[in-house]
């Protein structure tokens, strides 16, 4: 698939993904096929099988021309997989297990909880497959092992044992595979590729500053145990992705047809591959890496807008990770009252901000909090859940009715877009945040605190009604702050009020906001906000057409996939895009984060409906 020095390229003839799998077809010289499927398993109810950082790779191989073919299969993996530093020394071995041949490489000098450019800088990457007749390996300098097996059809099954920097005559780690003679019978070889970390997260919370183990760990004795369990797990992991790729599709297409279901296939993988399940099995957590952005572990505003696919995947995952947010603060490990921002500048740190220095979001994490618990509370029935936490829920709660009416100048989510004083969007999450506080309350039979909350909460739409909607032109809509009548921006905190059944907000408000959008449309969207007319964020806009009438549901969701068609960029799924021609916006690039989770809005909400 890569372009190796002196070997005529093979024709990529199609391509296909799925929400855990993409599915490549490759023709060599007319004659013969190779079906290559990399799957990277979602089990998000099977947190034994989630926990593994694994995934496959799985050739299969056909004649084209009803004629029988001699087919070799070579692959390889450099040790630019341990680092992102290619001047530091790697290290390898080759080994069996259990009928599981692997190449182990890792960093000679591990950097626990470190990273550069993006890269773990600890643990053992591994590249096994089956022990089988025809099978050969290698390591050794790339040119070496790639052109040795260019002549001879085979490797040397040797190992080089020269230690040296990744760049330094790039060590690869090779397989050769003799299929012997193929027909029209396809024949098949599996590969399994993946990281395992004893330690994997550093966490601030009851106990002080603690190491947290990666939670596969409960469930095997040791990597190569987890290595041989995962690649003899192909069939049954196969089974169950394959389930859940029917399942996201087949809801997704109900929902609003084929372009949804292309951008929430698209979604799935990315979201998940920002969590991390650490712990033991008595006590475990689901950590998150914002991604791109920055390095932050567990961000709420980053938590929040992916949340709808692990709500609707198993809410549970939410309670996962929100219990570090709750542990950290309800330790005394943060000064402020209202809630934290995140519990680490840089993954996988979770030593929180004893000083308080987080990015200050305050409304914005407050309301974060306290909408998710709800709607975690509403999926799960765990009522215990918000007695644990009430003292600190209603300590955000009263944050929420000092600042949400007239929000002080400070950061919303968006924050590349600056800080601004009275956002309106900002203010109707704090609201809506102050109403769920209420029924929070009412479902742990805090009468008092219930009507209190609600009283307040229907108060300050009213007036937040009066002071975030131009009605002087046509059509009306909410503005971007207030008393800034020329302004408008994307009103995805409504969203909220729709998660939660609260209906603090009159219809007459979603039906205005559906009317707007389309007025202020581009080529591929409607941009964010009137601060920037060139950019959007797709999680934004998906919790918009959740939310919207069916003709401007459809309109959001045709221009996102147009864009996902259109861009020229090659890099991966972004949240934050050119409305006007499908590009990155200069100096942001935002590429991989798992906020579009938040492309499941939609899905959530017709979950609802059925359940």
């Amino acid at each position: 698939m890569g372009a190796p020095k002196d070997i005529p390229s093979a024709n990529q003839t199609s391509y296909e993904y799925t929400s855990t799998k993409s599915i490549f077809t490759i023709v060599a010289n007319d004659k013969v096929s190779l079906k290559v499927t990399f799957l990277s398993p979602l089990t998000p109810n099977d947190l034994k099988r989630q926990s593994l950082i694994f995934s496959y790779m799985n050739v299969e191989v056909a004649s084209l021309d009803n004629l029988d073919h001699d087919v070799q299969i070579y692959t390889d993996v450099s040790a630019e997989w341990i680092s992102g530093d290619v001047a530091v020394t790697a290290q390898w071995d080759f080994g069996l297990v259990h009928d599981v041949v692997y190449h182990r490489l890792s960093r000679q000098n591990q950097q626990v909880f470190s990273e550069f450019n993006d890269r773990a800088e600890w643990g053992n990457f591994y590249y096994a497959t089956d022990a089988r007749n025809g099978l050969t390996y290698q390591s050794g300098a790339d040119d070496d092992v790639r052109g040795g097996f260019t002549a001879n059809g085979k490797l040397a099954s040797s190992n080089d044992i020269n230690f040296r920097a990744i760049n330094d005559r790039w060590p690869v780690f090779g397989y050769g595979v003799d299929l012997g003679s193929v027909g029209s019978t396809a024949a098949s070889t599996l590969f399994s590729l993946g990281l395992c970390q004893d330690e994997a997260v550093q966490f601030l919370g009851a106990d002080g500053l603690v190491t947290l183990p990666s939670l596969w760990k409960s469930y095997f004795a040791d990597d190569l145990d987890a290595l041989a369990f995962f690649q003899k797990d192909f069939t049954e992991s196969s089974k169950l992705s394959s389930e859940l790729d029917d399942h996201i599709s087949k809801d997704s297409i109900a929902a609003a047809g084929q372009d949804y279901a292309t951008l929430t296939t698209l979604a799935a993988r990315q979201a998940f591959a920002a969590t991390q399940l650490v712990g033991t099995e008595d006590k475990h957590y689901l950590f998150l890496k914002e991604i791109s952005s920055n390095g932050n572990t567990q961000t709420i505003d980053v938590i929040f807008p992916a949340s709808p696919i692990f709500f609707y995947t198993n809410p549970e995952l939410i309670r996962l990770l929100l219990d570090p947010h709750f542990e950290n603060q309800e330790s005394g490990h943060y000064p402020n009252k209202w809630a934290t921002h995140d519990l680490g500048t840089h993954y996988p740190n979770a030593t929180g901000h004893p000083a308080g220095d987080d990015e200050p979001m305050p409304l914005e994490e407050c309301g974060n909090n306290i909408i998710m618990v709800l709607a975690y509370v509403q999926r799960s029935g765990n009522i215990d859940y918000i007695k644990q936490h009430y003292t600190i829920l209603k300590q955000w709660a009263e944050y929420l009715i000092e600042d949400s009416l007239y929000p002080a100048e400070q950061l919303s989510t968006d924050d590349f877009a600056g800080h601004l004083v009275n956002q309106t969007n900002l203010a109707l999450k704090g609201i809506i945040g102050i109403e769920a506080m209420s029924q929070l309350s009412s479902l742990v039979e805090e009468a008092s605190d219930a009507q209190n909350y609600t009283t307040i909460a229907h108060d300050y739409i009213a007036d937040w009604q009066a002071l975030s909607i131009n009605s002087e032109v046509y059509p009306p809509h909410a503005i971007l702050n207030y008393g800034n009548a020329s302004t408008w921006g994307l009103l995805y905190n409504l969203f909220n009020d729709r998660l939660l059944n609260t209906n603090l907000v009159p219809q007459e408000v979603y039906d205005m906001q559906s009317a707007f959008y389309p007025t202020v449309r581009e080529k591929y969207g409607v941009p964010l906000d009137t601060r920037n007319r060139y950019y959007t964020k797709s999680d934004w806009e998906l919790f918009c057409a959740a939310i919207a009438s069916d003709e401007t549901r459809d309109m959001f969701i045709s221009d996102l996939a147009k864009f996902v068609n259109e861009t020229p960029t090659s890099r991966p799924f972004t949240d934050l895009y050119q409305t006007s021609d499908s590009t990155f916006p200069p100096g942001l690039t935002f590429k991989a984060r798992p906020v579009v989770g938040g492309l499941f809005a939609l899905l959530l909400l017709e979950q609802r409906k059925s359940s």
